[in-house]
């Protein structure tokens, strides 16, 4: 547990962690209230996918600008600036919905505005880490509490939202989570990170994302291990969207059936993040991401077509494991095998991946859902992934003979002393 818990030895870390967490409580109370609008007032799948689409499309089109300026700027101060517009959005959405003014138009534009934001942070606040917790013995652990705390708000928030739908209304939902970003704000202002000077630069910012793609292509550990992190957030993150639809229709159930099913995926990300950050280094992470992929797949095929709750959640729960898993372990070997000057810009590729992915199959699968079914929709995604990580396990050779000797080259393998 000691090892476990390593990067808390970091003031501001500790910092960051506890208000982050709160923020993301926060998010996911408002994205399940968003939903769970949306099918309220419209009753359709595809407006579902709409709504998902609509707030993370533009991380696939933003997120490499948000890694740019990770690159060039103060990533604390641009994490405040984020926070504070993401707080905005929240309280603007609340005020519409209490004044019974609010349209499916607006939830859209609503979480189209937050998409950008998310665009913008999400690289910076993943790659502002290693400033908070310097130590490369540290970083997996701080990587691994980083996701924790998204999977424990997936768990805690639709929860919360759960119940405050049942007593008050989805405006509270987006009330609290307005409030909520005044946590993460006040963490940032008490955080001091040693002065670092980033070197002016001239070029261009389409030079620079050119110069990361060419970087990020020649490095054979990530040409290889970020589509299949696509693969799996096009494929099965898609749940999320239909979720509504197996808690009303299937399980006969309201909200609170609804925060139950997301939450055991956050408990399933929760335990796979325990995991994580309970390991000595990265070594060995590539044949969990084959494994935690296609366990993935099999569970949310399992899941689809599943009629018992309990079965229902155990399912999910390992759903929410391997995707957590096989993502968060890429995470960890791109934060340590890439440059630190272009970092940022790589896990703007790593976001893109992982959250950009997420919207065009959302409203693929509201599109097919219509056509086939909620059901066949979330098997038919499965059934791709576990194909995909088959593929992946058949390149498991090439990529440890181009990784090994960068870990070597960092230390994370000892050099063997000559006889």
């Amino acid at each position: 547990m000691k090892h476990s818990l390593r990067a808390f030895r970091h003031r501001n870390y500790r910092l960051f962690f506890s208000g982050q967490s709160l923020s993301v409580i926060g998010s996911w109370t408002q994205q399940i209230a968003m939903s769970w609008l949306v099918y309220r007032l419209t009753g359709s799948a595809w407006l579902l996918g709409v709504t998902a689409f609509a707030g993370q499309f533009a991380i696939l089109l933003i997120a490499p600008f948000g890694g740019i300026w990770a690159d060039r700027l103060d990533r604390r101060k641009l994490l405040i600036v984020t926070q504070g517009l993401a707080m905005v959005q929240a309280i603007a959405l609340a005020a519409l919905t209490y004044a019974g003014l609010v349209e499916v138009w607006h939830v859209i534009v609503m979480a189209m505005l937050l998409g950008v934001v998310i665009a913008f942070d999400t690289p910076v606040r993943q790659s502002f880490t290693s400033e908070m917790v310097p130590s490369k013995q540290d970083l997996p652990s701080a990587i691994a509490f980083n996701a924790a705390m998204q999977n424990g708000g997936r768990m805690i928030g639709p929860t919360i939202a759960g119940i405050l739908l049942t007593i008050s209304s989805e405006a509270f939902c987006f009330l609290a989570n307005g409030i909520s970003k005044l946590a993460v704000i006040a963490s940032l202002t008490m955080i001091v990170v040693a002065p670092h000077v980033k070197p002016l630069t001239k070029t261009r910012m389409w030079t620079s994302f050119r110069e990361a793609v060419v970087y990020a292509w020649d490095l054979v550990p990530i040409r290889l291990l970020l589509p299949m992190v696509a693969l799996l957030s096009f494929m099965v993150t898609p749940y999320l969207t239909l979720m509504p639809i197996f808690a009303a229709e299937i399980f006969t159930g309201g909200a609170d059936t609804l925060g139950f099913l997301i939450s055991g995926a956050g408990f399933g990300g929760i335990v796979g993040m325990v995991y994580l950050a309970s390991r000595r280094d990265v070594r060995g992470l590539a044949r969990w991401i084959v494994f935690a992929s296609a366990l993935a797949g099999a569970a949310i095929i399992g899941f689809a077509y599943s009629r018992l709750l309990p079965l229902s959640l155990v399912l999910i729960t390992l759903t929410g494991f391997g995707i957590i898993i096989a993502a968060n372990s890429t995470s960890q070997i791109l934060q340590t095998i890439v440059a630190d000057d272009k970092r940022g810009r790589v896990m703007s590729f790593f976001v893109m991946a992982f959250l950009g992915m997420q919207p065009i199959g959302s409203l693929a699968a509201g599109a097919l859902a219509s056509w086939i079914g909620a059901t066949h929709t979330l098997a038919l995604g499965g059934m791709c992934t576990i194909a995909g990580s088959y593929v992946l396990w058949r390149k498991l050779p090439l990529l440890r003979q181009h990784i090994q000797p960068i870990y070597t080259r960092l230390g994370i393998i000892p050099t063997q002393s000559p006889d």
